[in-house]
């Protein structure tokens, strides 16, 4: 096994719940659904893209893999291995076991009175899945097997990927969003951001280039640090403009999870400073802001 009996506990301690004989995969709650079924609010994808906040499943099929660790990630990323390595669990066998999974951890709901029961009904029957809970999901072989799998279930497929692997973007099965991240302006500053175990800015500016050819909804997203990656804003619209992504989304990085043991609360920009950011990425590109949120700190833009 390539995550130990130590990190399984550990992790299912604070929410996730792994899945599948060789527990790659993993399910973890989100706030959102959370606070979307308690009529708190909706996670700013609701807001930005119509998907259900309290019907999606959020997860992984790659949680200990990924080419980076970034400082902003609020996964644990001590445990992750640059390459896979190990068996592989079918999409089947691990789309099941989220979705049982997710039902257990919602279980608390039922009864509960903040709660309507026809919405605890459609949260224990997903339509949305999130495939972003930590690690990198392109390391996954079968990736496009599992987004494959979960149209054929009806569900909408929100992809999110750090680009580190554009050779499987080339042959991806195509999500309803495909989400790249852009995590700085230039090649020094991805280093000091994303702590990368194998250097890949030429690979993240393939995968960016490789948006062009989807005909699924593309989104480039920008995960701000002050300090940091907050920076230079002219370059970034530079390399946006090159991608000719439908979105672009710029946000603040959120103070949760691991992410409080490797930077502080202060380097966390306010939605103000967000919208500032934005403005100048506007004035040097063809992307506009359309929406925001600012519970999220996220600024939505579009061509």
């Amino acid at each position: 096994m390539i995550i130990s009996d130590t990190d399984v506990k550990r992790l299912e301690a604070i929410g996730y719940r792994f899945v599948g004989k060789h527990r790659h995969s993993a399910v973890k709650t989100c706030s959102w659904t959370r606070k979307a079924l308690t009529g708190e609010g909706f996670c700013y994808k609701q807001q930005f893209y119509g998907i259900s906040s309290h019907r999606c499943l959020q997860m992984s099929p790659a949680v200990p893999f990924c080419k980076h660790r970034c400082r902003f990630c609020w996964r644990d990323t001590s445990i992750t291995y640059p390459e896979w390595e190990g068996p592989v669990d079918e999409p089947e066998e691990i789309i099941d076991g989220c979705i049982e999974a997710q039902r257990e951890l919602l279980t608390g709901f039922r009864g509960n009175n903040k709660v309507e029961e026809k919405m605890v009904k459609e949260a224990f029957s997903p339509n949305q899945v999130a495939i972003s809970l930590a690690g990198e999901p392109t390391e996954y072989p079968k990736i496009s097997e599992l987004i494959g799998t979960f149209k054929e279930r009806k569900f909408t497929v929100f992809l999110v990927t750090n680009g580190t692997n554009p050779e499987v973007l080339e042959n991806l099965a195509e999500p309803t969003n495909l989400y790249i991240t852009l995590p700085a302006p230039d090649p020094e500053t991805y280093d000091k951001t994303c702590l990368p175990v194998v250097n890949s800015w030429e690979n993240i500016m393939k995968s960016l280039d490789l948006l062009k050819s989807f005909s699924c909804t593309t989104v480039v997203r920008l995960t701000l640090v002050k300090g940091l990656n907050f920076i230079r804003p002219e370059l970034y619209a530079k390399i946006l403009d090159k991608t000719d992504s439908d979105y672009v989304e710029v946000k603040s990085f959120m103070s949760v999870g691991y992410s409080r043991e490797r930077l502080p609360y202060e380097d966390m920009p306010l939605h103000p400073e967000i919208k500032k950011f934005a403005k100048k990425i506007e004035e040097n590109c063809s992307y506009k802001a359309v929406d925001d949120s600012r519970w999220s700190r996220v600024v939505l833009m579009k061509k």
